[in-house]
């Protein structure tokens, strides 16, 4: 059963444009192949293939990466309820890894537990080829724009 929580507004224009300025991001997320798939107030979906190149050795895929997902996601679901020029930066995150990832597609769904001015606690479930892998929750401290 979902709790109902107060949210800070859902903003649709910020959802939309910042799926896709995330979805063209360099760095980490573009090396992964994350893609933020769906928005709604209170929560975000996010999908990644599983290559080769984040396989070990054994087959599996690496426990840091499910880990670099779920930080990726742990504040982009934040965006849409912030005010513009806020930005999200991760201050702690605990992951359960569940079960083994080695192909296929892994989906991680990001839900706002609490969201207020300066802070936000976040929950994270990911999935790979409709099986649990690996569940997280972290928080994400909310900053205003640095002055100029």
């Amino acid at each position: 059963m979902a709790l109902a929580i107060k949210l800070p507004d859902f903003n649709q224009e910020i959802a939309d444009a910042f799926i896709g300025a995330s979805n063209s991001m360099t760095g980490l997320p573009e090396f992964l192949g994350v893609q933020i798939v769906h928005a709604e107030p209170g929560m975000i979906r996010a999908e990644m293939p599983v290559t080769e190149k984040l396989l070990t050795p054994i087959g599996n895929m690496h426990g840091g990466v499910l880990a670099a997902v779920c930080d990726h996601v742990l504040g982009c679901v934040c965006y849409p309820h912030m005010k513009k020029g806020q930005w999200a930066a991760t201050t702690e995150f605990k992951l359960n890894l569940l079960a083994p990832v080695t192909e296929g597609t892994v989906v991680a769904e990001a839900r706002l537990v609490s969201m207020t001015k300066s802070t936000a606690v976040v929950r994270i479930d990911v999935s790979n080829e409709g099986r649990a892998c690996c569940a997280a929750q972290g928080t994400v401290l909310i900053r205003d724009p640095r002055p100029k």
